[in-house]
């Protein structure tokens, strides 16, 4: 079932960098929208109620008649980059949110939270900030990468045994005996054997017949075993890693056109501008 999935950063690098993160995930380009909302606060008039009006109607699509995390969204998503994914599955879609949060998609809840209680810090805010500060600093970021390793299924063999039947055939000679019973008229004198014979009696004669006896036997004729090996391979992994560029260029309010090292004062370590700052 096809999901949607929402990431807002504060930065476009960020979003840019979680759309690469994305696509070498697998999941296709087209399957990937990334807007800028920050721009719309800067134009006026009809044109910024019509982006405001755009963005509420797309979380209004999603969340339905909650009005509170529709409300919730949209404010937060006005003051960043959004990146929507258009997942196919369940198990897309989980892999899409875990990518959005490692590229740092904020907390919708926090920021929003932030929001209400008036504690955002907009970007203007911040360069008035540092222009009244005579101390600034900007961190040096540096991502590393950190390779490990970890077990995963790639196959294996289920084995089964089952009971099949087949035909099989011998041929065997049986034997079998019948008694016949057989009369024929006689006309002679009585002997006297016939006369020891003249009484009472009876005589009986069996019949037998060979009939066939099987007999199985189990035998063993062949064993299945499973095993397994292991080997070893060298594999190289390769990705980038970021880190902050800082370039420092000296304001000179007299004269702005002129470079730093222009200025023959530039390497006076006892020269201290109150103009100067360090960004």
């Amino acid at each position: 079932m096809a999901q949607t999935v929402i990431g807002i950063f504060e930065k476009g690098i960020d979003a840019q960098a979680a759309v690469q993160k994305l696509e070498s995930n697998r999941i296709p380009s087209d399957h990937i929208d990334i807007s800028d909302q920050t721009t719309s606060d800067k134009v006026g008039g009809t044109t910024a109620r019509h982006d405001k009006d755009r963005v509420s109607n797309f979380f209004g699509s999603l969340f339905g008649s909650d009005k509170e995390e529709t409300r919730k969204y949209s404010d937060v998503a006005r003051k960043g980059w959004v990146v929507t994914v258009h997942a196919d599955s369940r198990k897309e879609a989980e892999a899409a949110a875990r990518t959005l949060d490692q590229c740092g998609a904020v907390d919708v809840d926090e920021r929003a939270s932030q929001f209400r209680s008036g504690t955002n810090t907009t970007t203007s805010d911040i360069h008035e900030r540092r222009d009244l500060n005579t101390n600034q600093s900007v961190p040096i970021v540096e991502e590393r990468m950190n390779v490990g390793k970890r077990d995963v299924e790639t196959g294996g063999v289920h084995m089964r045994s089952r009971i099949i039947e087949k035909p099989v055939e011998e041929h065997l000679r049986l034997r079998e005996e019948h008694v016949h019973v057989e009369r024929r008229p006689v006309n002679r004198p009585a002997t006297e054997r016939d006369f020891q014979n003249f009484k009472e009696g009876s005589i009986e004669m069996t019949e037998h017949k060979e009939v066939p006896v099987v007999n199985k036997e189990a035998r063993v004729v062949e064993e299945v075993r499973l095993s397994k090996e292991q080997t070893q391979r060298d594999e190289i992994i390769r990705d980038k890693v970021r880190k902050t560029d800082v370039e420092v260029d000296r304001l000179n309010p007299k004269n702005r056109n002129i470079r730093p090292e222009d200025d023959p004062n530039w390497n006076d370590p006892t020269r201290r501008d109150p103009s100067d700052r360090e960004l």
